[in-house]
């Protein structure tokens, strides 16, 4: 049952763990979209800008999700797009072998943080998965990669 005695967990799961697995995500995106030569920016939450720095804007509801913008590649391809999209999901899939690693040979404790960070890292590959449409030119990450290996669409702004 839940009480009041886990309202400390549900802050730091909340607004600790949950924005890291989002950065992480969407920091994947950023990664190869700069890999493949175009310039990224990341933006973290929702509302008014709290302070930006090298390309990563911080919002006041910074908790609520993250989204990368990107420009132009060097040499424009479909697949060099699909990695893009695919780069939330690679970047938390890779989070998960870290941390479960890291625990595995002793460097981190078992503890709820890491179980909380790994279970919305799941969370995160599993909805992103699923091809469908959030709305108006916001798909998931596994449209994104329908769409762009089968129809060449491209989307530059990322969830």
């Amino acid at each position: 049952m839940f009480t009041f005695n886990d309202m400390v967990t549900f802050v730091w799961a909340f607004f600790i763990t949950l924005p890291l697995t989002l950065i992480i995500h969407a920091g994947g995106h950023a990664f190869f979209a700069w890999l493949f030569g175009g310039s990224a920016k990341l933006t973290v939450g929702r509302g008014a800008v709290l302070f930006s720095f090298k390309g990563v804007e911080v919002r006041k509801f910074y908790f609520v999700d993250a989204a990368c913008y990107y420009g132009e590649l060097r040499k424009e391809r479909r697949w060099k797009h699909a990695l893009i999209y695919a780069g939330g999901l690679l970047f938390n899939t890779l989070s998960i072998i870290i941390v479960n690693g890291l625990i595995h040979i002793g460097y981190l404790p078992k503890h709820l943080f890491f179980y909380q960070f790994v279970y919305f890292s799941v969370y995160l590959i599993f909805f992103s998965m699923i091809p469908i449409n959030y709305g108006a030119e916001n798909p998931s990450d596994g449209k994104a990669i329908y769409d762009v290996l089968k129809h060449g669409k491209v989307y530059k702004e990322f969830y």
